[in-house]
């Protein structure tokens, strides 16, 4: 059974965030650094469900690891290479996790011996996963699917060695950035070949920047192919601070934007490696005032106008820009997210039907959505689809004035457990 909260309407929005630790730097960190020759101190880790996924499945992968009382800190004692599996059968539930499963499909296909198997809840099972399982047969794996063709859960025999391999860049960034953490641990060359125009290449550059700091040498041809030696080693740079997470700052810096005041969000600045740090920029563009400081990122409400734009580099912030088009002059388009498909959600369907029942008109299409802001916004249920982000976007529709009942709350759990209580303390209320 489901627990709902319904969220007061906020009046207005004032104060200072500071952020959770990134997702998809934490996830990628505690992996490279468990395969690294000496010991990691990462510090500002995120605290939440996808971060326990992977801490979970490394510990049964005999990699250990102390968390301190806040489960903020953690120091790897990094394996110095591959995984070493003294159970010739394991199994790894990985919950919805993407940036657990698949850089965990890519490394574990590295093995001499063992059967892994990693699986996950029901919308897992709905994610595919056939494109990135290709490439790594290519390369040698030997690679099942338990229950249903190209989706996990999956089988894993190994076999993995390197070579000239092509992986299709249209649906899921992830799927390279797999490869890439695999390939410098590999017997032979690796040379990938992207297959298609390469969606969300922000999060390419979070890869290469976190395994450049692990001393991996990998040659990028333009985001076309890429070159990596073999039989590489990844080495510990001995302390690594992950920087405060762009998508979460999104929330609070549109709540700005919409109906602030001021908000700065601590954590995070213009040198993030990060592509969701061009959220700020997509909301100046819509009109919001926008400051950068050291270390932080400063908005203020503004008049806010509708954008035509393609927002392919950001698809997690996008979601947010489509809850800020709901409070601007004009109709938004949202272009070039076919991939809001494959996520948690169904985030095209997802975000239009929600969006609909507090009075918006909506168009959607195969890879756009269209917005026109309601003229009345009213009160409603929003069903979560057990999606973080879409509980996070449509709790700012409190900031109309109407008050908003969230089913699932929980799913926050996520990437951003403390996301309600961060929120209430910036608001004021009626």
């Amino acid at each position: 059974m489901s627990i709902n909260i319904t969220l007061k309407p906020i009046q207005y929005i004032q104060g200072n965030i500071l952020l959770p630790g990134s997702k998809s730097i934490s996830n990628r960190v505690l992996l490279i650094a468990s395969l690294s020759n000496g010991i990691t101190n990462i510090q500002n880790l995120l605290k939440s469900d996808d971060i326990c996924y992977m801490l979970q499945a490394l510990k049964l992968l005999g990699v250990n690891y102390q968390l301190n009382k806040n489960n903020t800190v953690c120091n790897i004692i990094g394996i110095n290479g591959i995984f070493h599996i003294n159970n010739n059968l394991l199994t790894l539930f990985l919950g919805n996790a993407g940036t657990a499963m698949r850089p965990l499909l890519a490394v574990l296909s590295l093995l001499k011996t063992s059967q892994i198997i990693l699986t996950g809840d029901n919308r897992m099972k709905e994610r595919p996963i056939k494109d990135l399982v290709d490439s790594l047969r290519q390369g040698g794996a030997l690679i099942k699917y338990q229950e249903k063709n190209n989706y996990p859960p999956v089988i894993i025999n190994g076999g993995y060695i390197g070579g000239e391999i092509t992986v299709n860049g249209t649906i899921s960034s992830q799927f390279l950035t797999a490869l890439l953490i695999a390939a410098p641990l590999a017997k032979n060359v690796t040379i990938i070949n992207i297959k298609g125009k390469l969606v969300s290449q922000p999060y390419i550059d979070i890869t290469l920047n976190i395994l450049k700091s692990f001393g991996v040498k990998i040659i990028n041809n333009q985001y076309k192919n890429f070159f990596i030696n073999g039989n590489q080693q990844y080495i510990s740079p001995h302390n690594f601070f992950v920087e405060g997470d762009a998508s979460s700052a999104s929330y609070f810096l549109a709540a700005a934007a919409i109906k602030g005041g001021t908000v700065c969000v601590e954590g995070i600045d213009k040198n993030s490696i990060q592509g969701d740090i061009h959220f700020a920029n997509v909301l100046q563009k819509m009109g919001a005032i926008i400051k950068w400081g050291k270390n932080c990122i400063i908005c203020t409400k503004n008049k806010l106008t509708g954008i035509d734009i393609d927002l392919n580099h950001i698809p997690d912030a996008a979601m947010t820009i489509a809850i800020v088009a709901l409070f601007a002059n004009g109709k938004t388009t949202i272009r070039n997210i076919y991939n809001w498909r494959l996520k948690e959600s169904d985030r095209i369907t997802a975000m239009a039907t929600e969006m609909r029942k507090i009075g918006a008109i909506i168009e959607e299409g195969k890879d756009f959505i269209s917005i026109q802001p309601p003229k009345i916004f009213y009160p409603a249920i929003i069903e979560t689809y057990n999606d973080h982000r879409i509980a996070m976007c449509f709790s700012l529709i409190t900031l109309s004035g109407v008050p908003i009942t969230i089913v699932n709350p929980n799913c926050v759990n996520k990437t951003f457990p403390e996301f309600f209580v961060k929120l209430d303390s910036i608001s004021h209320y009626y």
